[in-house]
Order: structure tokens, then C-alpha cells, then sequence
């Protein structure tokens, strides 16, 4: 398939952008694991904002379809991110360490009920279902045990993490790219038919 130059110069910078957008990230994910109080109250400020918006923005379009079936369920739901969009902002302490709580509570019990079942089922992936659930509960203990101090980093270091791999992902998305639009037009500058390497056109079988 052949790609015009022009449009291989604007895959190539579209690539190159995602890879700069995930060197951002990443850089941002490892400032982030070295300042896990920062990560978790921005973390909490974009969720709170989040929220806010997300609300103005659902109460905006339920008055739009007023008179609708779904108009009065569209303007609660869309208080309700308002109102926790305004808590989450004014108060994002609090919110880190109810979150944290949160997270912790779901390990235990997502750790638990591997555990249970790996016992119980005995399935090919015993092993690795059982660290997978001893993991999950020891991770939510360590979270337990040490609140409500571990909501200054926990949130803040998943967060972080959760950049770092995003940034890495968009890296070699970015990266992959620019190589596939740099071999493809090199083949056709080289006249080669795609699919073959070096400008050698493959062979005919004989009959």
C-alpha cells in the first residue's frame, strides 16, 4: 500500500508527538514515585474537578432534554457529581484517606476470595492464583494497618505508577510507528514492492 510523502511526514510527527506526550508522562510518573504526598492531592484535585464538570456538563444536557422520561434521574446524578466534585476539592484529605480506606477493603476481600477459590477449585492456574490472592491480602493488611497515614502515598503512588506504564505505552506506540512509516517509505524511495527487503524483488517459482 503506498503512503504518499506528505502523509508519511504527518504519520511520522503524530508519532513523534505520542512519544513525546509519553516521555511526558513518564517523566511526570517518576517525579510522582519520588513525591507520592504531591501525587495523591493532585490525584485528588483532577478527580474532584472531574467530577465537577462532569456534572455541570450532565446537568447541562439534562435541561436540554427536558420533558424526557430521564430528565429528573439526569439532574440527580448530575447534583450528586456536583456535590462530590465540591467535597473532593475542598476537602481532598479526607477524600484521600475514605479512598485509601476503600482501596484497602477491596484487596482484603479481592485477596480473600482468590484465596478461597483457589483452594477450593484447584484449577491449572492454582499456583499463580494463590500468590495472586496471598498478595492481594497482604497489600490490603499493609494499607490497613498503617491508616490513615498510608493515604498520603498509597493513591499518590498508583497514580504515579499508572503514568509511568501509560508514558511507556505511548513511547513504544511512538516509537514503533515512526520505524513502520520510515521502512515503508525507504521501500518505495528504493522502488522495492512492499513486503520486501533491501530493494530485492522476490523470486518467481518455477514450474
Amino acid at each position: 500500500m503506498a503512503v504518499p510523502a506528505a502523509e508519511g511526514k504527518k504519520l511520522s510527527r503524530s508519532f513523534g508527538w505520542l512519544a513525546l506526550l509519553g516521555t511526558l508522562l513518564v517523566v511526570a510518573g517518576l517525579v510522582g514515585l519520588v513525591y507520592t504526598g504531591v501525587a495523591t492531592l493532585t490525584s485528588m484535585l483532577l478527580f474532584g474537578w472531574l467530577l465537577l464538570i462532569g456534572g455541570i456538563v450532565g446537568l447541562l444536557h439534562a435541561v436540554e432534554s427536558r420533558g424526557t422520561n430521564f430528565f429528573w434521574l439526569g439532574v440527580v446524578v448530575a447534583a450528586l457529581n456536583i456535590a462530590a466534585g465540591v467535597v473532593v476539592i475542598h476537602h481532598p484529605h479526607g477524600t484521600a484517606e475514605a479512598l485509601t480506606m476503600f482501596a484497602a477493603l477491596l484487596f482484603l476481600t479481592g485477596g480473600l476470595f482468590r484465596l478461597v477459590g483457589s483452594v477450593v477449585v484447584r484449577g491449572p492456574q492454582f499456583g499463580w492464583t494463590l500468590l495472586q490472592g496471598a498478595f492481594g491480602l497482604l497489600l490490603g493488611l499493609l494499607v490497613l494497618f498503617d491508616w490513615p497515614h498510608s493515604s498520603l502515598y498509597v493513591l499518590g503512588l498508583f497514580f504515579s505508577l499508572a503514568l509511568l506504564f501509560d508514558g511507556l505505552g505511548l513511547i513504544a506506540i511512538g516509537v514503533g510507528g515512526r520505524h513502520v512509516v520510515s521502512m515503508v517509505s525507504d521501500q518505495q524511495a528504493s522502488g522495492s514492492p512492499p513486503g520486501t527487503l533491501g530493494g530485492e524483488h522476490p523470486k518467481r517459482s518455477r514450474s
